[in-house]
């Protein structure tokens, strides 16, 4: 293995106890060892995949779920075909039986097909899951920030190295998985790949984590210097803070994971996902003084002190300066649409 480090871990946490804000404050990636080893679906993947299986399917609903398909020469990592045009993938929607049929049907050939359902919302299609489970994320956050909560299931497959914008909180269930996390500083020496398309919403790192090409991507060596593993078994869960890249390699024949994904910024505050988008459009361009200029406006308003710029005026004349409110976001989106539209 190529990165060493390995991630925090904390012993003994009850799942249903942990303030799970005060963890992501810390800055840094957490393993709760055996924090879920108690929820149904933990128990019965123990004893068997046929227990596992039974599980879930006597909670699935009718909806059919979004299934990836990789044939054994993607050796389960999702990622691009060979010139960046497409994916090395297909994608179909399937029933939970099919889907476990297909598994079983590959399992018994050993063509090498991966299989893989993607962060599925939980409670549509497995509806009394998070309840029969005792598998709510709670705290005093939960009560303003409700968490959006997916299911991933599949067999021996490869996320490649992304990033999310949300707070992560990824209960492993059924199977091993490793999480190999690093921290946002390092998004130059990991090599993103194309912001559209993507295999999954992010941009991915361009460079095999298991086996880089250091003559193509010379920097990963220092990506890799910075890197941490967090290897959990079933019944483990791993939080860590929005930003932070990760590859998740699923490791067994069969495997189950929930995420928990969230946000402490009001529901009216936009993704800066947007913003990036839109400076691709207004400033990469630019000529590099402007931008040298640009650059200490954005330390000025954005990511400074947000009470510095409006301290020096009176209430009534701060305007969009003042405190975001639901009000004023609508303010400024109707600004930034009629801007835009020009």
């Amino acid at each position: 293995m190529l990165v060493n480090k390995k991630t925090r871990v904390i012993e003994g946490a009850e799942f249903n106890d942990v303030d799970f804000n005060a963890l992501i404050e810390s800055g840094e990636p957490c393993v709760l060892k055996g924090a879920l080893s108690h929820a149904p679906l933990v128990l019965a993947g123990k004893q068997s995949y046929l227990k596992a299986k039974a599980h879930l399917i006597s909670h699935v609903g009718a909806r059919p779920m979004l299934s990836y398909v990789a044939a054994a020469g993607a050796a389960g990592r999702f990622f691009y075909n060979q010139d960046l045009t497409g994916f090395n993938f297909s994608t179909e929607y399937l029933s939970l039986e099919d889907f476990f049929e297909k598994i079983e049907i590959s399992r018994d050939l050993g063509d090498g097909t991966t299989f893989y359902v993607g962060s599925a919302e939980l409670e549509g299609h497995f509806p009394g899951l998070l309840e029969s489970d005792c598998l709510n994320i709670k705290g005093d956050v939960f009560k303003t920030y409700s968490p959006q909560v997916g299911i991933w299931l599949g067999n021996k497959t490869t996320a490649v190295t992304h990033y999310d914008v949300s707070n992560n909180v990824a209960a492993c269930l059924v199977g091993r998985r490793r999480f190999t996390l690093f921290p946002p500083s390092q998004i130059a020496n990991l090599y993103p790949g194309p912001l559209e398309p993507t295999p999954g919403g992010q941009a991915v790192s361009m460079f095999d984590l298991k086996a880089p090409d250091f003559i193509k991507y010379p920097k990963a060596r220092e990506a890799l210097k910075h890197g941490q593993i967090a290897e959990l078994g079933p019944g483990d869960v791993l939080v860590y803070p929005a930003m932070w890249w990760h590859q998740v390699d699923a490791l067994d024949d069969f495997n189950v994971m929930i995420n928990y994904w969230w946000n402490t910024s009001p529901s009216f505050i936009d993704d800066p996902s947007v913003t990036l988008l839109h400076a691709l459009l207004s400033l990469r361009d630019r000529p590099e003084s402007e931008k040298k200029a640009w650059r200490e406006i954005f330390d000025y308003y954005i990511f400074g002190d947000a009470s510095k710029p409006c301290a020096h005026l009176p209430e009534y004349a701060q305007g969009l300066l003042a405190t975001i409110d639901p009000i004023t976001a609508r303010r400024l989106r109707a600004k930034l649409i009629k801007k835009i539209n020009r």
